[in-house]
């Protein structure tokens, strides 16, 4: 395995117990959306995510729940996205937001 790969792994493994947070809610939305749209990302969009996950448990769900937003607007686009990612998992097309 080289260097970058396991570099790669290690971060994944990272982002992925960081996504987990012990509330049912937040993980239904945050693991599938990294499973199975974080790599598709543009280097902002997942520079956004991995600053998300770094939340208060309290901010995320009233977020992803649609009780507020974030103000932030790189916040609120990453928020958004996973919001989306949750109502139509199965869509290989996904907007911008």
């Amino acid at each position: 395995m080289s260097e970058q790969s396991s570099t790669d792994a290690a971060l994944r493994k990272r982002l992925y117990w960081h996504s987990r947070r012990g509330m049912w809610e937040l993980d239904l939305l945050l693991i599938p959306f990294l499973e199975q749209r974080y790599d598709a990302l543009g280097e902002t969009d997942q520079a956004a995510y991995r600053a998300l996950i770094d939340e208060e448990d309290q901010d995320l769900f009233a977020w992803l729940m649609r009780r507020e937003w974030p103000e932030e607007p790189m916040r609120r686009r990453i928020v958004q996205m996973i919001v989306e990612h949750a109502e139509h998992p199965d869509s290989a097309a996904h907007r911008p937001v």
